[in-house]
């Protein structure tokens, strides 16, 4: 029988704790990337939507108040379709001079 004292410093303890590390960082990542479906229709909401396309909410306010861009609105949450706001980028697309 092994009368090894477990604390902290460890190797086994270490490895356990890392592993656990790793693990809580996948799951992070993965709720970070996750957006629940409804009818096979994802939904952004204005904060995901302005990190994303790297414009302010103040700026997706005008363009929702100018009906450039089309919303859900829930109280004072700001949901979006994901598929509308893939088209208005491939509407507005400019192609390169070649």
């Amino acid at each position: 029988m092994n009368n090894r004292l477990v604390t902290k410093d460890t190797p086994e303890v270490q490895t356990f704790f890392e592993e656990l590390e790793n693990l809580l960082n996948l799951i992070s990542r993965s709720f970070e990337n996750y957006t629940p479906m409804l009818d096979n229709e994802r939904f952004i909401t204005d904060a995901e939507l302005s990190r994303m396309i790297k414009l302010s909410k103040r700026t997706l306010q005008e363009y929702r108040s100018t009906g450039k861009l089309a919303y859900y609105q829930f109280g004072g949450k700001i949901l979006y379709k994901e598929s509308d706001i893939k088209k208005l980028l491939a509407s507005n697309r400019i192609e390169a001079f070649l």
